[in-house]
């Protein structure tokens, strides 16, 4: 493929816009948040966030990983970590009017934990504050550090996602070098056995156990076969991976890796008829998905379609009208909740100092991270 050929007309998309994407953004920065969604260059940020999703960045926006497809600026953190990351990032979250948070971040092989307790303590404070928040964790491999996978699994987060990104024959060529093909494949096949028995611990003593999934992605166009994207498919359903999602690469600079073909969407079609028939919840397979796209309507859809969840009434199991009516009622009940919480401030919120004109209970009343970090 000629280095700047076009793209095909189903790779192009809207510029992003609307009321509630331009309030996202704006509130994001107000609060120091930063999103995989922007930092990654995501081609469908404004449609997820228009529907209620976000992808948040933990631990910073310095990865000490350098992968040859990834846009996340790479250096040395040198183990810093705001502590207070957490409790803020909650609290920012717990106010936006979303029904679905991915909680991601950077690899930090430059802390023990790769940073896990972080994640844990993020995701189980949104939980205290937002139950009816979906939270999906997007996180690295720990190194292999199965401690580490058992940390943020037991912190509870509806879904645990981990990619592979690549086919295994090119992984050590597209990943950096601390990555590892069969080592994703193994935090996968770990997060997934613990998911098991915290749902064998709850049912032996009687409560009840939410239906907790595992999730992957892969990258197509990048120098693999098709052969091998089933062989892929195959390899993470082994490792009971419930749902995968299946994208074309995109160059995020002359500096990545080049694109070596545009698969057709006839291809992505067929990759995603074949994940079904392995026994895959779901598949998400297109040109412009994304490991986070959709991620609200492809949690419903997984659950939906195996009768695991409740459907609104008069609607049909797994159709479109049923999934488009549970999400609604969902964003209906974020809007709620946020609202409640906004002006429900905890008497410990810390507020920066505000005219009485302008004072409101608003996200806007959270301190920004980096105000608080000694310069």
């Amino acid at each position: 493929m000629a280095q700047f050929s076009p793209k095909p007309e189903w790779l192009k998309v809207r510029a992003p816009g609307g009321d509630t994407y331009h309030h996202l953004k704006e509130t994001f920065r107000k609060l120091d948040l930063h999103t995989v969604c922007e930092e990654a260059r995501c081609p469908n940020v404004g449609e997820c966030w228009r529907e209620g999703t976000a992808t948040v960045m933990l631990l910073g926006d310095v990865c000490t990983r350098g992968c040859r497809f990834c846009a996340v600026t790479t250096g040395d953190p040198r183990g810093a970590v705001d502590v207070r990351e957490p409790e803020h990032v909650a609290r920012a979250i717990a106010r936006l009017s979303l029904q679905y948070v991915v909680m991601t971040m950077v690899n930090r092989d430059d802390l023990l934990d790769g940073g896990a307790e972080h994640v844990a303590r993020t995701v189980s404070r949104l939980h205290a504050l937002r139950p009816d928040l979906l939270i999906e964790t997007l996180v690295g491999d720990f190194q292999g550090h199965m401690s580490a996978v058992d940390m943020v699994v037991d912190a509870g987060p509806d879904v645990f996602a981990h990619n592979v990104e690549v086919v295994r024959r090119i992984t050590r060529v597209i990943r950096d070098v601390r990555s590892s093909y069969d080592q994703s494949l193994a935090v996968l096949r770990r997060a997934k056995e613990r998911q098991r028995r915290l749902a064998a611990d709850a049912a032996e003593a009687g409560a009840p156990a939410p239906r907790r999934l595992t999730k992957s992605s892969i990258m197509v166009g990048i120098g693999e076969t098709d052969d091998e994207v089933l062989e892929a498919l195959r390899d993470l359903r082994e490792a009971g991976v419930d749902i995968v999602t299946i994208g074309q690469y995109l160059r995020p600079s002359s500096k990545h890796a080049p694109v070596q073909r545009f698969v057709e969407p006839e291809t992505f079609a067929a990759f995603e008829r074949a994940a079904l028939e392995m026994g895959f919840l779901y598949a998400a397979s297109a040109p412009l998905v994304r490991s986070s796209y959709k991620a609200a309507e492809v949690f419903v859809r997984s659950l939906m379609d195996r009768g695991g969840a409740a459907l609104p009434a008069g609607a049909s199991p797994g159709g479109a009208p049923a999934v488009e009516a549970l999400l609604e009622e969902r964003l209906a009940v974020a809007r709620r909740e946020a609202a409640r919480l906004t002006a429900e401030l905890d008497p410990d919120e810390p507020r920066p100092p505000v005219a009485p004109a302008t004072a409101s209970a608003s996200p806007a009343q959270l301190v920004p991270a980096a105000s608080l970090v000694r310069r």
